[in-house]
């Protein structure tokens, strides 16, 4: 009786080790959005990304207005800094020439949908559109492929994270949030941001947050004076061989 019970431990045991490292192959060789925990596979964004060097993102939000984004391209250039833009379809539908102009500054776009809607409550088919035509809004402008997508409000599902990944596109969250959308003062805002970076942050702002372009000058000159390198989020990430850990940061697989 003993020895069948250590037989059948044993079994278990063996079975376990199996199906653990099948889903570490899955996760490594697919470049999955995966994470296995508490018995299920979650499909994750990348948050924040696992880097030697001290290289960071700034990215910015485009869904409403344009009254703030011209000193924000003069901040950033004045720094000779490339950040990257996530519109919505209807914003660069509004607003072509600042479409144009950004991508002429040298900067990335990526979508952030089409109508800026709840996208966990849409099914893939409603998923695959909006990200269809809202990058085909982009491209028209700019003559560039578009594979970044943000979720509007930071809301994302399984779903949600595979579809786009079928698609062609990295979903990108966050590990800084400046908040400007509150308002916050430009001192506000730079101290929210240079207080949480880290190697491989991705930082969030809005194109049309108040004093967003205000604090820029005090961010920059902070970040680089720490050694930190600013580049477009297509530049920070991990396009292949890599896992994804429980807090969103992205790391080569070992």
């Amino acid at each position: 009786m003993i020895r069948t019970v250590r037989v059948r431990a044993a079994a278990l045991a063996a079975a376990f080790v199996f199906l653990f490292a099948a889903l570490a192959a899955a996760v490594r060789f697919t470049g999955a959005y995966a994470l296995y925990t508490g018995g299920t596979v979650r499909s994750l964004p990348v948050y924040s990304v696992e880097r030697a060097d001290k290289k960071i993102a700034i990215t910015f939000d485009c869904a409403w207005g344009t009254e703030h984004t011209d000193a924000i391209l003069e901040a950033l250039a004045a720094e000779n800094v490339r950040s990257t833009f996530f519109m919505v379809e209807f914003w660069s539908e509004k607003y072509p020439e600042y479409v144009k102009k950004i991508d002429e500054a040298g900067h990335e776009i990526g979508t952030h949908s089409a109508t800026h809607s709840y996208m966990s409550k849409m099914d893939g088919d409603a998923i695959a559109s909006e990200l269809r035509s809202s990058s085909a809004a982009i491209e028209s402008v700019t003559g560039k492929k578009v594979d970044l997508f943000r979720a509007p409000y930071g809301d994302y599902d399984d779903l949600l994270i595979d579809t786009a990944e079928a698609e062609g596109f990295f979903t990108i969250q966050w590990d800084v949030d400046s908040l400007d959308w509150k308002d916050l003062t430009a001192d506000e805002i730079a101290s929210r941001i240079t207080g949480k970076v880290q190697a491989g942050s991705i930082i969030l702002c809005h194109n049309n947050g108040l004093h967003t372009a205000e604090a820029l000058p005090l961010v920059l000159a902070t970040l680089k004076n720490r050694g930190y390198e600013i580049v477009p989020v297509g530049e920070l990430i991990l396009r292949e061989n890599y896992t994804i850990d429980a807090n969103g940061r992205q790391r080569a697989a070992s």
